[in-house]
């Protein structure tokens, strides 16, 4: 549709132009000079002059809107324009009007869910997800950016000039080219719209002359595109490769043939019929055989002994995977026994600590106290475990144990007893030969080496056995005929010496403890002699003959085996029971002693009242002597804690007292200290061993100082403890003086 006017020729709207047409500055000017033209220009006769129908895109817009009507002698856009409301508008009031609506626009996602749960492992049930992720994003490009100052920068910006310096015309005559293609397509613009105007109108559009770009500002430009991708590569030497090879002879090769008839393959399974016959002869003259020693020695067969060969011969290798997994679920603490020294020493002011290693323990024996304990003499790492009870009202089965520190989690050899086993001792020269004694009077010998789990050698009724209790037994050296024989002490008073004959136990009392002047005249004038009750006794290290006995009384007898009928001396050691007692390993003159009565006392036998007298505030279950200094003991008591003294450091109270069980219900009875490692296993009365590895003050050796030889051996550990002893001898040498 076209609009006609009498004087005034319309023009188009110029956001119309702007945004139909990029090339505005030359539309702009083209149509401003039309518009001049359109008033000087005289009208023909007719006053009207017919405006020729401009382009398509200027009338479609026209139409769109031109609201209005065009008045006379008037500019378009100096006309009022009346808007035009649509049919279905809604009509508001004044106050509707007038009345301000308050929006919050917040940065929440509205197609975002609320409704997202997750699990929860701690509360075992799916819970909603408080926060959840609001941003949208539409449009994401990675790039590189470089500052102009960096030295990457620098060196773009150098390359850039010097490839402007090198075409600096190539880049002109691309901005003439660009210019003179506006010109053309404006120059066809204006042919469409009429064909004088637009001849006039080129003519006075002048053509844009190109400048051409000064030295300074070709070397100036900046980067047009800071994003630039950089890649760096670099190659590395490639290693040589390395052959190595072997020759080994060729295996030998030998060429058999044969030829494979019906006779053959029947000899062949003939022959291996006979072979099975064989075998099946031999497992029963074997069953013959093991069915006879059990009937002579009154045992009976387990299931697992008569279970067949097959599971022994994988029990080594079995037995070595055991320890290696083992050792690697317990490397921390494998770490610890080996190579942990508590550094916090210095600064205790000579005290110690005890370190927690293993825990041993074992299913069957857990309601069982530990009743003995005993290191391998040989094998440093192995210690017997002896299980039974203490509670006399409560006696039932008893276990015998063997640990190894390599594998805590299961014990390497297990014996099971009918009665309560109460003490234990491994041969020096034998470590597979065990002595043990029962509580009820028998006494043993296991051997290691034998598959079956019954005592090799035992007492009996008819063979002398003891009618109370064993409380301790120890190997001695072999008799005149080199038979192995052993000591053991009980209630009834007795010590008997045990020797092993071909394949029984001889028994020989020694002696037989007999409380003087504690007689009683029995019916008729008979005179009963009170009878001490044994509880404890150790052999001397260098005299053969010469042993220590506690008793329940709280006596110490000194002993000798050459005479059967008379002590040597006797000490009034303990108010109550003596529960154990020791010589020194290093001084000859010196034992240890420890009682109920909360006390530990070191002794010379020489004197008749002790050198060194500790209250431990609680019953004291065992002691005994470090095996690496002459000064050193430890001793555990009834409410759970662990105490290590060392004489040279402090003479009058332990410098480590530390409780070892967690429940103090739970009672520590034995403690004992490995030969060569510097640690030592606690028991207690719930069946548990607990191995502790001592600090470095507690095991403190001779500083070495500068230009002259540590000196090391028994005779300085002696030196040592005569030299505390002599403070303590010293008034009473005065006075025999």
């Amino acid at each position: 549709m076209s609009v006609v006017s009498r004087d005034v020729m319309s023009v188009p709207d110029q956001s119309f132009l702007q945004a139909q047409d990029p090339r505005l500055p030359l539309a702009d000017a083209w149509w401003r000079m039309r518009n001049e033209l359109s008033h000087s220009e005289q009208l023909p006769s007719g006053g009207k002059l017919q405006q020729s129908k401009p382009t398509r895109s200027l009338s479609r817009k026209r139409d769109e809107d031109a609201s209005t009507e065009v008045g006379e002698g008037q500019d378009e856009w100096a006309q009022a324009k009346t808007l035009i409301k649509p049919p279905d508008q809604l009509e508001l009031t004044e106050a509707e009007l007038k009345e301000e609506i308050t929006r919050i626009l917040t940065a929440n996602n509205p197609h975002a869910p609320q409704n997202i749960v997750r699990y929860s492992f701690k509360e075992r049930t799916y819970k909603p997800i408080s926060s959840v992720d609001q941003m949208a994003i539409h449009f994401s490009l990675d790039g590189n950016l470089l500052s102009l100052d960096s030295d990457e920068g620098r060196r773009q910006s150098a390359r850039r000039a010097t490839t402007t310096e090198l075409a600096p015309v190539g880049s002109s005559v691309v901005e003439t080219e660009e210019i003179e293609a506006i010109e053309e397509s404006s120059k066809e613009d204006l042919l469409a719209a009429g064909a004088e105007e637009a001849a006039e109108a080129a003519e006075t559009i002048e053509p844009v002359e190109a400048e051409e770009p000064s030295p300074q500002s070709a070397k100036e430009q900046k980067l047009t595109n800071q994003f630039n991708f950089c890649e760096r590569a670099s190659q590395t030497f490639n290693n040589p490769l390395r052959e190595r090879a072997c020759q080994m002879e060729p295996p030998p090769r030998a060429n058999f043939s044969a030829t494979a008839n019906q006779w053959e393959i029947y000899d062949a399974y003939v022959e291996e019929l006979q072979k099975l016959e064989k075998s099946k002869e031999k497992e029963k003259q074997r069953a013959l055989v093991t069915k006879k020693e059990d009937k002579r020695r009154g045992g009976k067969l387990t299931s697992l002994e008569s279970q067949s060969d097959d599971v022994t011969k994988v029990t080594k290798a079995a037995k070595i995977m055991e320890r290696m997994v083992n050792q690697n679920t317990f490397d921390d603490i494998a770490q610890d026994f080996r190579y942990f020294e508590d550094a916090s020493d210095e600064y205790r002011d000579q005290l110690g600590t005890l370190l927690p290693l293993w825990k041993f323990q074992y299913d069957k024996a857990k309601r069982l106290a530990v009743t003995a304990i005993c290191w391998n003499p040989k094998y440093k790492d192995l210690f017997a475990v002896g299980h039974g009870s203490y509670d006399f009202m409560k006696q039932s089965r008893g276990m015998l144990l063997l640990y190894s520190m390599k594998n805590p989690s299961f014990p390497e050899y297990t014996f099971s007893s009918e009665s309560g086993i109460m003490c234990l001792d491994i041969h020096n020269d034998y470590p597979y030969l065990l002595a043990v004694g029962f509580y009820d009077g028998n006494v043993a010998i296991y051997n290691l080496k034998k598959p079956h789990s019954q005592p090799s050698y035992k007492s009996s009724a008819k063979a002398g056995k003891h009618t109370d209790p064993v409380w301790q037994v120890k190997w001695q050296k072999d008799d005149m005929d080199n038979n192995l024989n052993f000591f053991s002490v009980s209630s009834d008073g007795r010590i008997v010496s045990w020797t092993l004959v071909k394949n029984e136990l001889v028994h020989t009392d020694v002696i037989k403890l007999v409380v003087e002047g504690a007689t009683i005249e029995g019916p008729e004038g008979l005179q009963l002699h009170t009878v001490g009750c044994g509880t404890s006794f150790d052999f001397h290290k260098k005299i053969d003959y010469l042993f220590l006995v506690g008793t329940e009384e709280g006596k110490i007898y000194k002993c000798s085996k050459a005479y059967s009928s008379q002590f040597l001396d006797v000490f009034d050691a303990h108010h109550m029971a003596v529960d154990a007692v020791n010589w020194n390993p290093f001084h000859m003159k010196v034992f240890i002693s420890c009682s109920s009565d909360w006390t530990v006392k070191i002794w010379d036998h020489t004197i008749k009242t002790p050198m060194f007298i500790y209250d431990l505030n609680s019953a004291v279950g065992d002691v005994a002597w470090a095996p690496f200094s002459s000064t050193t003991f430890a001793a555990v008591t009834t409410d759970g804690k662990a105490h290590v003294f060392d004489l040279s450091i402090n003479k009058y109270e332990a410098i480590c007292s530390q409780p070892v069980v967690a429940k103090k219900k739970n009672k520590i009875t034995h403690v004992q200290f490995n030969p060569v490692y510097p640690v030592i296993i606690i028991g207690d009365d719930r069946g548990h061993v607990t191995s502790l590895k001592l600090s470095p003050n507690l095991r403190k050796m001779p500083k070495e100082k500068k230009g002259q030889e540590v000196q090391k051996g028994p005779e300085v550990e002696i030196a040592k403890l005569d030299k505390l002893l002599n403070l303590v001898r010293e008034p009473d040498s005065k006075q025999a003086k």
